[in-house]
């Protein structure tokens, strides 16, 4: 998968859920994505913290290309997260953590590296050891299915597990005849957590989950509660 910046639940419930995670951040960048923001709860709503990133024109950039426009960020954003879950039943907990990160030195300007470490800090704090690399660079970009075969092989992989929104672009008999199983994750059916700000949201930051549920937050994750 590409990385996210501090991706949703979903996200971690995947890495969870495997024996390898590959990120693979070498294709193509989209804009208003999720590669450079995610979604926080406030009192006003649901709120976008979003990573400016250069851009010029409309050039093609892969995820790896892309930097920070804007150094500041680090600071609004963890003046956000401040102001909108301090008085969180779990923010002590995990404040340091993340007031370390956003406070700490701003020389890295690469997005794809920002991401990996903030997926580092959350995996640490959820005790996810699932080990995460960066995918093979594919020989064969000819199409998504080859693609991904092409990674998989390279990565001695026998199985990849995708999300379900890659079954309307991947060919799974290619796949099938390349030795490869594929297996889609269903993101359907979490269990709401108390949550602060109004009605509901799965769909925002694994943050927020973390500030409002603590050490029970991977209890919530469906990797933790398939049969044995």
């Amino acid at each position: 998968m590409q990385s996210n910046y501090v991706p949703w639940k979903g996200y971690f419930d995947l890495i969870d859920s495997v024996d390898e995670f590959l990120v693979y951040d070498s294709c193509q960048y989209t804009q208003y994505d999720w590669r450079n923001r995610n979604r926080i709860k406030t009192p006003e709503g649901v709120r976008w913290l979003t990573i400016p990133v250069q851009r010029k024109g409309h050039l093609a950039y892969r995820i790896d290309e892309m930097h920070v426009a804007d150094p500041r960020w680090r600071r609004r954003h963890w003046n956000s997260l401040l102001h909108n879950y301090k008085r969180s039943t779990h923010f002590d907990l995990y404040r340091t953590a993340f007031e370390d990160f956003y406070n700490g030195p701003d020389d890295e300007t690469r997005l794809s590296a920002i991401n990996r470490r903030l997926i580092d800090i959350v995996c640490a704090l959820l005790h996810i050891d699932t080990p995460i690399h960066d995918a093979p660079e594919p020989r064969n970009r000819s199409d998504k299915t080859e693609t991904l075969i092409d990674i998989c092989q390279r990565a001695g992989a026998t199985r990849l597990l995708l999300g379900p929104r890659a079954r309307n672009y991947l060919d799974v008999r290619r796949f099938r005849e390349s030795g490869i199983e594929l297996d889609w994750f269903n993101y359907a059916g979490y269990t709401p957590y108390p949550q602060r700000f109004g009605p509901f949201v799965h769909e925002v930051s694994i943050i927020d989950l973390l500030f409002n549920t603590g050490p029970d937050a991977r209890h919530l994750f469906k990797s933790r509660n398939r049969p044995t």
